[in-house]
């Protein structure tokens, strides 16, 4: 078993007891909670006259079910279970005294957005939330595991959840990324090459020098989308760019108390002494933008390569589930993603609905204007996204180019409110699911990619390697004709 990683750092130090069967019982740092999967677990507590025990380390905010048009937003909710989920857990977060980002505190937003953004998620920390992409926080050198609604009412009563301790890989991601290559693409890379169950039992370390260059919302991109590749979490040790990062934030402490605490967070990084269950090596120099081509994010190629046969992967399962997703996507082995008609443009999530993203979206959009035939939105990770984003002016940029601006929320991500794909549309989106009726429709077709491709399809109507639209990335760039002759 691995030995001196921050992994088994965190989690000795975060060790109440061992239990009977085997698991631990691990004390949890902070809880995070939403209005989808928290309702029944405060039930239990109220059913058992059972108090939540550390109400000062639990937040909430409502993200899954939140409109994203400004209107829709009074209340009453216009969909009954909708408003009976938020005034569920309105109900549940002031019995109990926890604090809670709704619509009118301005720090409403997704979960894994508003967490990191306000300083709560911290290097060394356990961080669990009712939802899977809780390994987002393991950009800052902490651990965070989504849990089930029955771990939720565990760590409203007690603190603690039961856990089974898992293995470490180490990923080392060597290289260094071209312009218009970006951490989604490093994360979709990463599945490519590991697969979606490639981290079954473990939790991936994140490293090497094509990590340490990313800025700290790169490095949520890439823990997000660690459960997408089986992982039941992922991490990156923490450096100065976290502390940077974390410094001055709402709930970082200032002063003596933050040179305290930054002295601590630099003894739990994994030592030079650190043993790993296993260690795989990801080179994504010269690496091209990568785009899905199926329905799970595995079935992903670089824009430079051509779509996979069936008869390309091992055992059965593997080749049916293929032809599954050439049919439901309606393509063919061999063909280009590059040309793939594009119906709607979605820009958000946990995923990439931060500033960055943004930032990099609005460089492509600035001076074009998105395809007559495209839907495009754009839905900020957070209130504060949206407020950061409107005050250098990016709103506008997307407005006029066609775009959507919407309020904070999960949005199309999971289609759990009114932005939904209809029929057999085809998204192109900074998402990080694919999966066959997660956008709305059970007809639907998602491409993942990254914020610029995703800026860049809109404009175009069609998957585009938004190289193009960079000067220097010109002769980088590819083209469908340059794929069939690759497939040739």
């Amino acid at each position: 078993m691995s030995e001196n990683t921050l992994y088994d750092t965190v989690w000795d130090k975060h060790k109440v007891a061992e239990l009977p069967n085997g698991q631990d019982q691990l004390f949890i740092g902070l809880h995070l909670v939403h209005e989808v999967t928290s309702p029944q677990a405060f039930g239990m507590l109220r059913e058992r006259d059972i108090d939540v025990a550390y109400p000062d380390r639990t937040f909430a905010t409502t993200d899954h079910i939140a409109p994203t048009e400004a209107e829709k937003r009074e209340r009453p909710l216009a969909d009954q279970q909708s408003e009976e989920m938020l005034s569920a857990l309105e109900r549940n977060v002031s019995e109990n005294g926890i604090t809670f980002f709704g619509f009118e505190s301005g720090k409403q937003g997704i979960t894994h957005v508003v967490a990191p953004e306000l300083g709560l998620s911290q290097p060394g920390m356990t961080v669990a939330c009712g939802d899977s992409h809780t390994a987002t926080h393991g950009a800052f050198g902490s651990i965070g595991v989504g849990i089930g609604t029955s771990q939720i009412r565990d760590v409203l009563a007690t603190g603690c959840i039961a856990a089974e301790k898992q293995k470490v890989r180490r990923i080392n991601v060597e290289g260094s990324l071209g312009e218009g290559v970006y951490a989604k693409d490093i994360i979709l890379k990463i599945i490519k090459d590991l697969g979606v169950d490639g981290g079954v039992g473990h939790v991936y370390e994140y490293g090497g020098p094509a990590i340490e260059e990313l800025d700290m919302e790169g490095r949520l991109a890439v823990c997000n989308m660690s459960i997408e590749g089986g992982a039941r979490a992922g991490y990156i040790n923490p450096d100065q760019t976290t502390y940077d990062y974390l410094e001055g934030r709402e709930y970082v402490p200032e002063g003596e108390e933050y040179e305290e605490l930054k002295e601590y967070w630099e003894t739990i990084s994994s030592g030079e002494d650190a043993v790993y269950d296993d260690e795989v090596t990801i080179d994504v120099d010269g690496l091209d933008p990568l785009v899905t081509w199926g329905i799970n994010p595995g079935q992903v190629v670089e824009v430079s390569e051509p779509i996979p046969s069936p008869e390309d992967f091992e055992g059965r399962s593997e080749q049916e589930a293929a032809q599954q997703a050439l049919d439901h996507m309606e393509l063919s082995p061999g063909e280009s993603m590059l040309g793939y008609d594009v119906d709607v443009a979605f820009l958000g999530t946990c995923t990439n609905g931060r500033v960055s993203d943004f930032e990099v979206a609005a460089e492509i959009l600035e001076g074009n204007t998105v395809d007559e035939d495209v839907r495009a939105l754009a839905v900020p990770g957070s209130e504060t996204v949206r407020e950061q984003c409107e005050a250098r002016g990016l709103d506008e940029v997307f407005i006029d180019a066609g775009f959507q601006w919407r309020r904070a929320g999960c949005s199309m991500c999971l289609a759990m409110n009114d932005d939904a794909l209809e029929g057999d549309e085809v998204c192109a989106s900074s998402s990080n699911r694919n999966f066959i009726g997660r956008q709305g429709s059970k007809d639907g077709r998602t491409v993942l990619m990254s914020p610029a491709m995703v800026a860049a399809a809109a404009v175009e109507g069609e998957v585009t390697d938004v190289r193009s639209y960079f000067d220097d990335g010109q002769a980088d760039a590819v083209t469908a004709d340059d794929v069939s002759e690759v497939a040739d």
